[in-house]
């Protein structure tokens, strides 16, 4: 089974074999001080993955478009003369 995680230190001084890892389709994780850091992947992994992500979220104007216009949610605004007033003193 191959190593898919590597210390910084090992990562540098192996860095060859860790982008082949990933190249052959094993995500590469990096380690420093003891913390997750970084993945090292594939080109073809990395495009596959954002891809993924562009399909699944929508776009900004998709985002707006969909928001419920004035009159598709009642009881979310007050109906024009239904407002209550109160008096102000000046």
């Amino acid at each position: 089974m191959p190593k898919t995680q590597w210390r910084l230190q090992d990562a540098k001084a192996k860095f060859s074999e860790v982008v082949e890892s990933a190249i052959q389709g094993e995500p590469q994780h990096v380690t420093r001080r003891g913390r997750e850091a970084v993945v090292v992947l594939s080109e073809a992994s990395y495009r596959a993955l954002r891809a993924g992500a562009q399909a699944e979220a929508p776009g900004f104007v998709a985002h707006l478009l969909a928001i419920p216009k004035g009159g598709e949610a009642p009881g979310t605004a007050p109906e024009p003369g239904r407002i209550a007033l109160r008096e102000v003193d000046l």
